[in-house]
């Protein structure tokens, strides 16, 4: 098990020997959120998007740790890292997501709100519920304002979270992140990818219309110069005639 060790000699585990999520479902859902806020941030520098990474918030309290399912910190360097050190970073997460299920509700809702609330200071946090059992309504959001998380409205069973730019929203099982401002959804890196990739194909397929049109076209033009040649030739021979 890989460790971070400071000056103190105190390790920092990366990892607290608990499972990723409880169910595959949880899983799916933990990895597809990351993977779209990472990818929201990837030309960011200073924002770090990760999930399921251990937090360590006081120094030299090797206990004193969460591993949010998913999570975004403003102000901090864009690289991998083994686990996160608050005092290190000088920063906390700003937004936190937790994937509530029948075993993490307590925890999600008393134990860690108020560590998120009273220590992190998130500014958002979001709790959602992907088998629509516990939570109700099965996602729910908390904004800090005056030092209390208080609930968001939600619209339509619609979310949003105002540090990030974007709304999110259920779809089954999943979350469906779309950007505030233009309401196109948050893409993976591979969705983005081959979104590019079919762009890329639908300009090619434009251009090569375009030549064959600008092609027809000179051959047009070239067609009409020499029938209007022809044409002027034919009167020119005419009136040679008629001064013979």
């Amino acid at each position: 098990m890989a460790t971070k060790v400071i000056d103190t000699g105190i390790e920092y585990p990366s990892s607290d020997g608990k499972p990723v999520a409880e169910s595959d479902i949880h899983r799916k859902l933990l990895l597809d959120v990351v993977e779209r806020l990472i990818a929201r941030y990837a030309h960011r520098r200073d924002v770090y998007a990760s999930g399921n990474l251990l937090v360590y918030y006081l120094q030299d309290h090797p206990r004193k740790s969460l591993a949010p399912d998913a999570f975004v910190v403003f102000g901090v360097p864009n690289h991998d890292r083994e686990t996160f050190l608050t005092w290190e970073e000088g920063a906390f997460p700003s937004v936190v997501f937790e994937f509530t299920s029948k075993t993490t509700r307590k925890e999600d809702l008393v134990t860690k709100f108020k560590i998120y609330q009273n220590i992190w200071k998130v500014q958002e946090y979001f709790l959602f519920d992907p088998r629509d059992e516990y939570l109700e309504p099965s996602l729910q959001g908390f904004r800090l304002v005056c030092g209390k998380l208080v609930p968001i409205m939600l619209v339509d069973g619609v979310a949003k979270s105002e540090l990030l730019g974007i709304t999110l929203s259920r779809d089954g099982e999943y979350l469906i992140l779309k950007d505030l401002i233009t309401g196109k959804d948050v893409l993976t890196d591979e969705e983005q990818k081959a979104v590019d990739a079919q762009q890329k194909a639908v300009d090619a397929q434009q251009k090569a219309v375009d030549a064959q049109q600008q092609a027809a076209g000179e051959k047009l033009a070239r067609e009409q110069v020499e029938a209007e040649n022809a044409i002027l030739k034919a009167e020119i021979a005419a009136l040679k005639r008629k001064k013979s």
